[in-house]
């Protein structure tokens, strides 16, 4: 594991995926909000943020998932979250976040 926290971004015909790497947290917050925007710019009909290899999101990264999700939402387009691991999984549980974003396995 690095230190090093990533972002990519791929479109696959109507869908965007965001996946996010490392741990986000005030320092690499700007880098989910820019890839978020980015996702968002490409006029996709779905946004897929992965969180496979995401091991730590502090309250700014779950602001920034809020962000995007709005964003979304008033777009009119589809917003989810997939492949939280247990931990991140229980964060996103205890903020709240998955009473409104969808995270699918």
């Amino acid at each position: 594991m690095t230190d090093e926290f990533e972002t990519s971004l791929d479109r696959d015909g109507g869908t965007a995926t965001v996946a996010l790497r490392g741990e986000v947290d005030v320092l690499t917050v700007d880098l989910v909000r820019s890839a978020l925007a980015e996702a968002l710019a490409t006029e996709p009909r779905e946004i897929v943020v992965d969180l496979t290899e995401l091991v730590f999101i502090d309250s700014t990264g779950l602001g920034a998932l809020i962000f995007g999700f709005q964003r979304a939402r008033d777009a009119g387009i589809r917003f989810r979250l997939t492949r939280a691991s247990p931990g991140v999984r229980q964060i996103l549980v205890l903020s709240g976040l998955l009473e409104v974003v969808e995270l699918t396995p």
